[in-house]
């Protein structure tokens, strides 16, 4: 699956598809976003609807910084979310 970087209030963040698929199969994304530098690793997860593209990789790749610091901005926790089975 492909990686992103993005920083985010001084921090670099890997973002990524989270693989999981919802019964919208192509309505409905979601993204891990990972940050490394802390241990134990940090992980938010976030579900959007993609406007151009309707497969995982490209309409990743199809979002700027912007998009993806405003999606990061709605996330949740990981252990808040059924794409990380309610773990960190």
């Amino acid at each position: 699956m492909p990686v992103r970087t993005v920083e985010i209030a001084g921090h670099t963040w890997e973002v990524s598809p989270s693989g999981r698929v919802t019964p919208n199969d192509r309505d409905e994304f979601s993204l891990v976003f990972t940050r490394r530098d802390v241990t134990p690793h940090e992980t938010r997860v976030t579900r959007y609807s993609p406007m151009g593209a309707r497969w995982r990789e490209q309409s990743l790749a199809e979002l700027g910084s912007d998009d993806l610091a405003r999606l990061f901005a709605q996330s949740q926790a990981g252990i808040m979310s059924p794409e990380r089975g309610y773990r960190a």
